[in-house]
């Protein structure tokens, strides 16, 4: 079976009441994908999850952006991957660059294999991201950061676990700058990915696991990037928040 393409959207630490409404406003102005070949999850603040979901059109879904490492309790702050589910929200984004890099929150491999786990083991779906810094792309090992942020999340999950994965692979250096990997660069990671899964999970989980582009995708380059074979999507931040969004979700016609 060919892979359903994905297209996600991360706002970040983004929006307000009144700008999620108007930007909802926008979205539902578009076709419906109910029947459609692609699946689309907006990855929204924690505080407007039920505003969004509330005012997002039915036939996209929505996912919350990071989650404690474990159980309830006495954490003063976190948001636990079972309250996730209990709120009747199905997926969330875990390990985004900005996570494992601001120097305020320095997530390590570790710590979102961790949290990649647990999320699984409550009934979570999850975004699982990974990329090099531009310093680690210019040394050339991109391919290593790749596979030992990888290994760190495989390492703790059964094989039956990925059927609820998405891998999103964004090069860390073209988040937010305007700068792109080509798509040739793209499909030789993600490319690369695929070969790692095959060989360190099962063929088949490489078969069917989405491997998601994310890193200043635009209207202008979607079509390009997600026409190559080991692309099955995308996780887009900023455009996210606009009404281009539409013309990204549209590329699935292009796949």
């Amino acid at each position: 079976m060919p892979r359903t393409f994905f297209v996600g959207g991360n706002w970040k630490c983004n929006g307000t009441r009144e700008s999620i409404a108007k930007i909802c406003e926008e979205f539902g102005k578009g076709e419906s994908t109910a029947e459609a070949p692609v699946e689309v999850v907006i990855g929204v603040p924690f505080i407007y999850a039920d505003l969004t979901r509330e005012k997002l059109r039915k036939d996209w879904s929505i996912a919350v952006q990071n989650c404690w490492v474990g159980k309830g309790g006495a954490f003063t702050g976190e948001v636990s991957a079972d309250m996730i589910k209990d709120a009747g929200i199905n997926w969330v984004i875990l390990g985004h660059s900005e996570r494992r890099h601001l120097p305020e929150l320095k997530e390590s491999d570790e710590t979102v294999a961790v949290k990649v786990a647990y999320a699984l083991a409550n009934g979570l779906k999850v975004m699982a991201c990974i990329g090099e810094l531009l310093e680690e792309r210019e040394a050339g090992k991109t391919q290593e950061v790749n596979e030992r942020q990888l290994k760190a999340i495989a390492a703790k999950l059964k094989e039956d676990d990925w059927k609820n994965v998405v891998i999103a692979y964004e090069p860390v250096w073209a988040i937010g700058t305007g700068k792109v990997a080509s798509p040739e660069q793209a499909q030789e990671v993600h490319e690369q990915v695929r070969a790692w899964v095959a060989s360190n999970v099962s063929p088949s989980v490489a078969a069917d696991v989405r491997i998601l582009y994310g890193g200043s995708v635009t209207a202008k380059n979607c079509v390009e990037i997600g026409g190559k074979p080991d692309v099955d999507g995308f996780l887009v931040g900023g455009a996210s928040l606009k009404p281009e969004f539409l013309d990204i979700v549209a590329a699935y016609k292009s796949k």
